[in-house]
């Protein structure tokens, strides 16, 4: 007899924190920290992230330490001598990590994030991704997204997320969402603007996913804190994934 399947439930935030640097002007990864801190993550793709350098942590690693949870980077360049891109924490174990480029010749790098994990013996494909400015630009960028995700050596569930720079019907998101299955936050949320931070205006941040997939609850926080912590807000999803 087949024993039966159960569902998992994981908790998942998607947050670009503009190099730590608030509203204010002001850098502090602290504040970042006490923002995810209080949504109680599982698992948090960071966008902007300022690496390691030869006299300080990096702002992932500070972010991680503060809320106990592994902490993977991908550069996309350097930034004032430092490495700086996107950065995936999780409390799950790491089974494989990597990185494809999807620059536009002439502009700046972008590069998409995977890390596998590894959730009771089964993998979980998370794909961390900031794309360009211009319509163009993501428009590419989101076709060769979708050929990465698409790799043979990928199966299973696959979850996409990150700050598109294009609200949820533009060119690239529409092109994302033919093969993928778009989180629609307005089932959850009176308020789904994501940016920018005291004031959003634009539903920017997005997250796709592909296989057995439940979403069970929304936030995007509106304390004080959040809007003042980053320009972008964060988007936390808890979800149920029967393996």
């Amino acid at each position: 007899m087949t024993a039966k399947k159960e569902p998992l439930r994981l908790r998942i935030v998607t947050y670009n924190i503009h190099k730590c640097r608030g509203i204010d002007g002001r850098t502090h990864p602290e504040r970042i920290a006490a923002v995810l801190e209080r949504l109680k993550p599982d698992i948090v793709a960071l966008q902007e992230v300022i690496g390691a350098g030869p006299k300080r942590k990096g702002q992932e690693e500070e972010i991680g330490d503060r809320l106990g949870m592994a902490c993977v980077l991908a550069p996309a360049r350097t930034l004032r001598g430092r490495p700086y891109g996107n950065a995936l924490l999780t409390r799950l174990p790491i089974a494989f990590h990597g990185s494809y480029d999807l620059t536009q010749q002439g502009l700046e790098p972008r590069f998409l994030q995977r890390v596998d994990l590894d959730l009771q013996g089964h993998r979980i494909h998370f794909f961390n991704a900031h794309l360009g400015t211009s319509q163009r630009e993501r428009s590419l960028q989101a076709g060769r997204l979708i050929s990465h995700l698409w790799d043979p050596a990928v199966r299973g569930t696959r979850i996409l997320l990150g700050d598109f720079n294009e609200w949820r019907k533009g060119p690239a998101t529409a092109l994302l969402a033919e093969s993928l299955q778009s989180l629609d936050l307005l089932p959850f949320l009176r308020w789904r603007r994501t940016y920018p931070g005291i004031l959003p205006l634009f539903h920017i941040d997005h997250i796709y996913y592909r296989g057995k997939v439940e979403i069970l609850k929304v936030e995007v926080p509106r304390r004080w804190s959040a809007l003042i912590a980053s320009d972008h807000m964060p988007i936390s999803v808890e979800l149920r994934i029967l393996i």
